[in-house]
């Protein structure tokens, strides 16, 4: 997608990410014509949302249909970014430093900030929406927090260097009267607006962290979300469904067919029964020696219909790369190199977002560490030397797990070793536990040691 130009000295980089020139202030005018640009991206993220919500294009749908009129919706979009988040996100990466001291804090921060949880809200609105927003602020008590924002109502600008450096990271809303207002974090000052422009203050708030406090999250550079390419299908697969529906509703209420037989009784040139709410065809103008009374029997094209539904679902599967999990093929006894085959395309998929996420999670450690309070500032260069784990939420084999660590003894570090091993969050602490149970099972077998008699203590006694 090429680059479009936005009013003003700003620009869009295929179409989604925000430009500006570097070195520059931020013109009111300008953050103006970026809110109305985002606004029209907003549309985009609103019908997917709306898609993941169930409210889908066929509920709209206003076309006269006679007879039934079913609208039925398959909200795979659901499923889908569900499945995936829960595949990708379902056990929470362990994000750990290797300084015992340095550690305790960084988990302590992550526990207060209920991290895990945070985590999970972006990475599930990157599926939807194709990104997401994570932004850091200090509390009335001085304190680093972190929370998240859609892109439905903020956005992101970087500079025009080949690096893309954030500018500027910008959250807004419009009122019931539809007037504009909210604010611009810069790097060195925190502004507030409305729609008549920035609101001057005599004490100006004042940046603590000296870099754009937010953190763009996204799992693949053309901001996609994971059913993106799929939409179409899913509202050709709720069409499908409906008209499915209409036809069987439709013949379910047999027709009768009478033909060549007078029910005109009474001489008023009109049948004397309800041929609309009876559901009757009748004709008296074939000869009544050759009458007809019968069912009208319906085309069979049901075997036609179930092969569309089933091109589609498999299509929906096979391009969103998202397997439908309760196929066939993952209720039998296949083995686990086969169903890790049937995994690949997900996994590939969750490998391509994990890598887009550990870059941001390190940009924003590298933010919260600058304020002072997870770590000292002297400290503050320590988000380069975090370590990142993601393990995908699969079913899994404890003995096989136990039996795969056990066979890394001496082969790798003890941390590396009990990172096999899904049943424990945190090597280190685990480390650090295994540790001091050994003491404490030394300090046990050394008072139970003949050998080491505390005959002190039995000359003590005597004199007593």
């Amino acid at each position: 997608m090429k680059n479009l130009t936005v009013n003003g000295k700003g620009s869009l980089l295929n179409g989604t990410t925000f430009i500006y020139p570097k070195g520059e202030e931020v013109a009111f005018d300008d953050l103006e014509e970026f809110i109305q640009s985002n606004g029209s991206l907003a549309k985009d993220y609103k019908a997917n949302l709306d898609m993941y919500l169930g409210d889908h294009e066929i509920l709209t749908d206003t076309t006269e249909k006679n007879g039934p009129n079913n609208k039925l919706v398959a909200n795979l979009a659901h499923y889908i970014v569900d499945t995936f988040n829960g595949f990708f996100m379902g056990i929470p990466p362990k994000i750990t430093i290797d300084e015992k001291n340095k550690n305790e804090n960084l988990q302590q921060w992550n526990d207060t900030n209920s991290l895990q949880d945070k985590l999970n809200e972006l990475s599930k609105q990157t599926d939807i929406y194709g990104r997401s927003f994570a932004f850091l602020y200090q509390n009335e008590d001085s304190e680093t927090e972190i929370a998240y924002s859609s892109p439905l109502n903020a956005f992101m600008i970087y500079d025009d260097s080949i690096g893309h450096i954030p500018v500027a990271f910008v959250r807004y809303q419009y009122d019931e009267g539809n007037k504009l207002s909210g604010t611009v974090y810069l790097a060195d000052e925190i502004k507030e607006f409305s729609g008549d422009g920035f609101i001057e203050s005599d004490e100006p708030s004042v940046n603590q962290f000296g870099i754009v406090p937010a953190v763009e999250f996204y799992a693949n550079e053309e901001r996609q979300g994971v059913f993106e390419n799929v939409k179409t299908l899913i509202n050709g697969l709720d069409k499908a469904l409906s008209q499915k529906a209409n036809q069987n509703e439709y013949f379910d209420n047999g027709y009768l067919k009478i033909l060549g037989a007078d029910l005109d009784t009474d001489g008023d040139g009109k049948p004397d029964i309800d041929l609309t709410d009876n559901g009757i065809i009748y004709s008296p103008d074939q000869a009544a020696a050759d009458a007809v009374v019968e069912f009208i029997s319906k085309p069979d094209g049901d075997s036609m219909q179930e092969h569309l539904l089933d091109r589609l679902s498999s299509m929906i599967f096979q391009i969103s790369m998202v397997p439908n999990l309760n196929d066939e093929a993952f209720s039998g006894n296949s083995s686990g190199v086969a169903l890790q085959y049937k995994l690949l395309a997900m996994r590939n998929l969750a490998a391509s977002k994990e890598r887009k996420f550990t870059q941001s999670l390190r940009r924003l450690y590298r933010i919260a560490f600058k304020a002072g309070t997870i770590l000292p500032e002297k400290e503050s260069d320590s988000w380069q030397d975090l370590k990142f784990q993601f393990t995908r939420n699969m079913p899994v084999n404890l003995a096989d797990e136990a039996d795969t660590a056990s066979k890394l003894q001496g082969i790798v570090s003890k941390e590396t070793q009990l990172s096999t091993l899904s049943i424990v969050d945190d090597p280190k602490a685990e480390i650090g536990r295994m540790a001091d149970e050994q003491k404490e099972a030394d300090k046990q077998l050394a008072d139970s040691n003949p050998a080491n008699y505390d005959f002190n203590q039995q000359n003590n006694d005597k004199e007593q």
